[in-house]
C-alpha cells in the first residue's frame, strides 16, 4: 500500500485551514482517510471564540478516531457523531446559530479487503480509480448548482444558501447535514487507487482546466500530491503575472491540499 500526503497554505501569513489524516489497523488491509477544507470567515463575521483551524483539528481528529475504532457504524453515523462531539466542545462559549460559526466541507474514506467506503460533503473532491484505469469524481456539485446571483459575495451565499434547503451544505453544528453528504460503496476489487483534494488543488482540473480528472489522478500518481500543488501554484502565480485571479477575496493563493492512496 501507498500512501502520500500534501498541503501547502494559501498564505504562509496565515495559519493553513485545510486539516488531513490517514490510519491504518494493526491488522488485516483496511484503512481511513479524512481531508477537511475549513470555510474562512470574513473578518468580524461571526461569534465564536475558536478560529477554523481548532475546528477542523477536533472534527478531522473525532472523524479520524470514530471510522478506524467503529467500522460497525455507517460513515453518516461517524460525520454526525463527530460533528456533535466538536459542537459540544465549545457549545458553551459560542453562538453555534450563527451561519458563519466555524466549519469545514468532508471527505471521508475507509477501505477493507471487501469494500471501499465514501463521503463528500461539499466542495472538495474525492477520486476513484479501476484496476482498468477508469477514474470516477465523487462530488457534492451543490454550490456549483446554485443561481449566481447567491454568489455575489460571501455574506449573500451565507444568508441565503449556506445549510438551507435549497442551498449547500458544510459540517457546522448541525449533525443532521451528514444525512445530505454524497456516500456510496463500492467492491474493493474494482478499487485501484483514490485521491481526495480540497478545491485548492481541484483547480488544476475545475479553474485552469489543465486536464480531466483521470489526467489529474495519474499526475498526483506519477508527482505525488505535492507535484499536484506544486503544478497549482506555478498556474496561480502565472495567471496573477498575468493580471487575473479566480479565486473569491481576490486571493492568488488558496489552502491546498492532496491525499492519494494506491491500494
Amino acid at each position: 500500500m501507498r500512501i502520500e500526503l500534501a498541503t501547502a497554505p494559501g498564505d504562509p501569513a496565515r495559519p493553513n485551514e485545510d486539516w488531513a489524516a490517514t490510519a491504518l489497523p494493526a491488522a488485516g488491509r483496511g484503512g481511513v482517510l479524512v481531508v477537511l477544507d475549513g470555510v474562512t470567515p470574513p473578518p468580524g463575521n461571526g461569534d465564536c471564540v475558536h478560529d477554523v483551524p481548532w475546528f477542523t483539528a477536533r472534527l478531522g481528529g473525532a472523524l479520524t478516531e470514530l471510522s478506524g475504532s467503529r467500522r460497525d457504524l455507517p460513515l453518516t453515523r461517524i460525520l454526525a457523531e463527530s460533528i456533535r462531539r466538536t459542537a459540544d466542545a465549545h457549545r458553551g462559549t459560542c453562538d453555534l446559530s450563527h451561519p458563519r460559526t466555524p466549519q469545514a466541507t468532508v471527505v471521508l474514506a475507509r477501505w477493507d479487503e471487501e469494500a471501499v467506503e465514501h463521503l463528500v460533503l461539499s466542495d472538495s473532491a474525492l477520486l476513484l480509480e479501476s484496476p482498468d484505469g477508469v477514474v470516477r469524481a465523487v462530488l457534492d456539485d451543490r454550490l456549483d448548482r446554485l443561481p449566481a446571483g447567491l454568489l455575489v459575495s460571501d455574506e449573500v451565499a451565507d444568508a441565503r444558501a449556506r445549510n438551507k434547503e435549497g442551498g449547500f451544505f458544510t459540517a457546522a453544528a448541525d449533525p443532521s447535514v451528514a444525512a445530505l453528504a454524497v456516500t456510496g460503496r463500492t467492491p474493493a476489487r474494482d478499487v485501484r487507487a483514490l485521491a481526495a483534494l480540497t478545491d485548492g488543488a481541484t483547480r488544476w482540473v475545475e479553474t485552469f482546466r489543465e486536464g480531466d480528472w483521470a489526467d489529474c489522478l495519474a499526475l498526483t500518481a506519477k508527482a505525488g500530491p505535492r507535484g499536484l500543488i506544486d503544478r497549482v501554484r506555478e498556474l496561480e502565480r502565472a495567471d496573477a503575472d498575468a493580471g487575473r485571479t479566480y479565486l473569491r477575496h481576490g486571493k492568488t493563493h488558496d489552502d491546498a491540499t492532496a491525499v492519494y492512496v494506491e491500494l
